[in-house]
């Protein structure tokens, strides 16, 4: 009786590792997002409110006016639902590309050991990761873009907030303001930017390890010599180049995005993306255009705080990403 007893839990630890192995992707991703999520949840928060002003701000000053008129917990409006969701999404999209991935090798397609089947490979992931994933993060991401914007929304109406409506508020707010369906207000913006973000970023990860030497079974191999990093800092690099560079390409999709969701939340009259992005161009008066350079600047407003979140969340991600299969590929 002793030995059976003493025999169960360990059948059961190996029972759970066999579990965890078999889903190693989306174990890793999940360990991984819990802690990129949180520490560049303020960056995400002043993105978004950098990109709806309508004067020019800091992102100094805006921090002290948002701390001044909201305190601390400001910068983490509305961070409960990225924590559970966004996980939970970049476990599916991550499990969606490499099935993808997979599945097209096992075709005998992209399956080269170069970069450009690599890299191809990786990018078609990506996309098909992104468009599905799309249908499920629109709601998430348009309550956290109203929690984000409380204050903006509220001025927009010529109201003052006294106390802050909590999450299920918010989502009933929406849904009161935009129908059955307001929850994916937004929805063909942020099925494409998810479409060609996902993609571009996956194409651009899978090439860039592939250089840095990583092999064909996901092990780090030595490093190419014109770049001597040490092993454990190429996924932070790759990720964070990856993270930065896909996201400015469509940064101007997402400030569009941004600004049509905000106009529709407030009950503001509705613009066609073509007019929203015109405005922000040539600025509000056809009369009296304003330069292209400061519709473009205006356009790109908020980039650097999206970059240096980019390289904290995309480069901690890869980074924890990699040290969590490490453990798992050492369970017993």
């Amino acid at each position: 009786m002793d030995g059976e007893s003493q025999q169960k839990p360990v059948s059961g630890a190996l029972a759970i590792n066999e579990l965890i192995r078999r889903h190693k992707t989306a174990a890793c991703a999940l360990a991984a997002s819990y802690i990129s999520t949180f520490v560049g949840y303020p960056l995400d928060s002043l993105k978004s409110r950098l990109q709806t002003q309508r004067t020019r701000i800091s992102v100094p000053k805006l921090a002290v006016q948002v701390y001044r008129d909201e305190g601390l917990i400001g910068f983490y409006r509305g961070f409960w639902i990225p924590l559970i969701t966004i996980s939970f999404v970049r476990a599916a999209s991550m499990t969606i590309y490499d099935e993808t991935k997979r599945t097209l090798h096992n075709n005998g397609m992209f399956a080269r050991n170069n970069f450009i089947d690599v890299a191809a490979s990786g990018g078609v992931g990506g996309a098909l990761a992104g468009s599905v994933i799309s249908f499920a993060s629109a709601p998430f991401e348009l309550v956290k873009i109203r929690r984000q914007l409380e204050y903006a929304i509220a001025a927009s109406k010529g109201q003052h907030i006294v106390k802050p409506p909590s999450t299920p508020e918010a989502v009933r707010d929406i849904i009161r303001t935009n129908g059955r369906f307001g929850l994916w207000t937004g929805i063909r913006l942020h099925f494409l930017r998810d479409t060609m973000g996902t993609g571009l970023y996956f194409l651009e990860y899978d090439g860039m390890r592939h250089l840095m030497g990583r092999r064909q079974n996901g092990e780090q191999g030595p490093p190419p010599a014109w770049l001597p990093l040490p092993h454990g800092l190429i996924p932070f690099f790759c990720g964070s180049v990856c993270g930065v560079s896909s996201w400015a390409l469509i940064y101007p999709l997402d400030v569009v995005k941004t600004k049509v969701q905000e106009r529709r939340l407030a009950d503001l009259p509705p613009r066609s993306v073509r007019e929203t992005f015109k405005r922000m161009i040539r600025g509000p008066n056809p009369d009296a255009p304003q330069p292209i350079h400061v519709g473009v600047a205006r356009i790109y407003r908020g980039l650097g705080v999206s970059a240096t979140r980019s390289i904290t969340t995309h480069g901690l991600l890869w980074t924890f990403f990699d040290i969590v299969a490490g453990y798992i590929d050492k369970l017993p």
